[in-house]
C-alpha cells in the first residue's frame, strides 16, 4: 500500500507516539525473495501477547511461518523476536474473540455482533475467523 512507507516512517520517529497506541512495525526478509520489508499493522495487546489479524488472501505474513527472525517495533522500542502464525480456524477465533473482547468497538469491522454486556458473538467471530490468520508476538 502506497502510504506504509509513511506509517513505517512516524513509528520509527520522534512522532511514533501518534500511532504505536494502535499500530506496530514488523521488518522481516521475504522466504523467496530475500527482500527486506516493512509492514505496519495494527494490533491488540493481551497482558504480555500482542495480537495481530490479517485476511488469509494476503501475503506478507507467510514470511513469518515457522518462527522466522522478525523485529518488531511497538511504542519507540524494537526488538527481535519470533511470530507465532495461527492458521486453523478454532485457533484462530479464539484468539480473534480475545482481540474483539480487548477491543470491542472493532467488532463492526468483523461484522461480528455483540451481546448486551459487549461480548463478541461466537457464531459471528468463528465465521470471521474463517478468512483470517492471527499473528501472536511475544511483548517486552
Amino acid at each position: 500500500m502506497w502510504y506504509n512507507p509513511i506509517i513505517a516512517w512516524i513509528l520509527r520517529s520522534p512522532l511514533h507516539g501518534l500511532l504505536s497506541g494502535s499500530i506496530i512495525l514488523f521488518t522481516y526478509t521475504g522466504r523467496k525473495s530475500g527482500k527486506v520489508y516493512n509492514t505496519p499493522a495494527s494490533y491488540v495487546r493481551d497482558d504480555d501477547i500482542l495480537l495481530v489479524v490479517s485476511f488469509r488472501r494476503r501475503k506478507w505474513w507467510r514470511n513469518l511461518r515457522g518462527g522466522a527472525p522478525v523485529t518488531v517495533r511497538a511504542h519507540g522500542q524494537a526488538w527481535k523476536t519470533t511470530c507465532e502464525v495461527i492458521e486453523d480456524d478454532e485457533g484462530v477465533a479464539a484468539n480473534l474473540m480475545t482481540y474483539l473482547q480487548q477491543v470491542p468497538h472493532y467488532a463492526e469491522y468483523f461484522h461480528v455482533a455483540l451481546d448486551a454486556d459487549g461480548q463478541p458473538n461466537a457464531e459471528d467471530v468463528a465465521r470471521a475467523a474463517q478468512d483470517r490468520v492471527m499473528i501472536r508476538i511475544q511483548s517486552v
